[in-house]
């Protein structure tokens, strides 16, 4: 791989070579996604993305269910709500425009309970209050888009679709024009006041840079520490068990349950991929480690840091008849069945094949509070994107857009 040159005009300040103007940690969608925004809005910004992995997106971006989310449920006005129904329209017209696999199939939201009829209820008003188009069905006009779901009530949500994040991935990389630099770890950051921040990487290379953008995800907050700024928050890792359908022709598109409004999760649904597969899941249950992506996977300092973050626990004391249940689910196939078949009743036991699972970066406050926003925030000659889950992938350009602009407000160039 070619290095940058340092030592011109552009990169020389106060007597500091700059190897780039804007180093990006995290070489996932929303990290890749803002270098595309800085080179589109700032021609000749020199951008770098360092990523601790071989490739981009292994991580959140290429484990989730590959759904471009309509904003359905997002609070009117929050960045979710606004970045994901902005986001799910560019993500269609990037997809198209070069070539990615993608789909708009619309989604059922059903309502399998009587207690959960207010809820679905107040899921047309808020779809109406961010512009997304919704229809009611009845129970008798479920099985119109889904004829083996069962439910009292539904809602169709005509914008959802599906596509390849991880090509989405490869294409901003490309389309970006940044230096990717793949297997380069953050091992150190040095910040000085008016010189920007000199990375230092597994392998002992330094980058110097006027601004750092931190999109590590699953490790920004260890990342904004690095730094010396306080993000005033802990990644308390969740892992989602996924199961495929051994028999997809059960599912024509996407099903989704009324969520519980009190979580950021939105249950165990099914989703029809691009590829033709469904995917069953995923749960949320906590992760033993970043990165565990198994009950096997248990990293003793990673744990540490969940176990001694007070609103781990005050998360738990609040949740933990939910997460009893997650947990139920995540040891008994039988039980994760009986969950499917509230939506799906001709499933069985045998139907479900275990899949690979994901890791969601959840953002916790000191109190307990889930983070339920995107959650950006500043330091000197820095930008840290802190809470980025479900649904980032489909708001990856609008966040993207946000980030870089702040990013090049640093470089004086608005």
């Amino acid at each position: 791989m070619e290095r940058v040159r340092t030592g011109t005009a552009q990169g020389i300040a106060h007597g500091v070579a700059y190897d780039c103007d804007v180093l990006v940690i995290g070489g996932g969608i929303v990290g890749l996604s803002t270098a595309y925004a800085i080179t589109r809005a700032a021609p000749g910004t020199r951008v770098t993305v360092l990523e601790k992995e071989p490739g981009p997106a292994r991580h959140q971006t290429g484990r989730n269910s590959g759904v471009i989310h309509s904003g359905v449920y997002y609070r009117p006005g929050s960045l979710k709500a606004r970045y994901a129904v902005r986001g799910a329209a560019e993500m269609v017209k990037f997809c198209a425009e070069y070539g990615i696999a993608h789909a708009v199939t619309g989604k059922l939201i059903v309502a399998t309970d009587r207690s959960e009829l207010p809820r679905l209820h107040a899921l047309v008003q808020r779809g109406r209050e961010n512009g997304i188009p919704v229809r009611e069905l009845g129970a008798a006009q479920i099985p119109e888009y889904e004829p083996e779901v069962r439910g009292l009530a539904a809602i169709h949500v005509g914008t959802t679709g599906i596509c390849d994040y991880v090509s989405v991935a490869r294409q901003l990389a490309r389309a970006s024009g940044a230096e990717i630099r793949y297997g380069a770890e953050v091992r150190h950051i040095d910040r000085r006041p008016g010189l920007g921040a000199a990375v230092r990487t597994r392998s002992g290379e330094v980058i110097r840079a006027r601004v750092l953008v931190n999109c590590g995800g699953l490790h920004c907050d260890g990342i904004a520490r690095m730094t010396g700024d306080d993000p005033g928050m802990r990644i308390v890792p969740f892992r989602g068990e996924y199961y495929e359908l051994a028999r997809p022709e059960l599912v024509r598109g996407l099903v989704y349950p009324v969520p519980d409004p009190a979580f950021p999760f939105l249950g165990v649904h099914l989703t029809r991929g691009i590829d033709g597969s469904v995917h069953v899941g995923p749960n949320a249950v906590p992760a033993l480690a970043r990165e565990g992506y198994g009950w096997g996977v248990v990293r003793p300092r990673e744990l540490g840091a969940t176990l001694t973050w007070p609103g781990s626990w005050r998360t738990a004391r609040r949740h933990w008849r939910y997460g009893a249940g997650e947990l139920r689910r995540s040891l008994s196939k039988a039980a994760f069945t009986t969950a499917v078949r509230r939506l799906l009743p001709a499933v069985t036991e045998a139907d479900l094949v275990a899949a690979p699972a994901g890791v969601r970066a959840q953002a916790v406050l000191a109190d307990g509070t889930l983070v339920d926003d995107f959650l950006i925030r500043e330091g000197a000659h820095a930008v840290h994107v802190l809470n980025a889950p479900s649904p980032a992938a489909t708001a990856a350009l609008p966040i993207g857009r946000e980030v870089g602009r702040r990013a090049l407000a640093m470089l004086g160039r608005p």
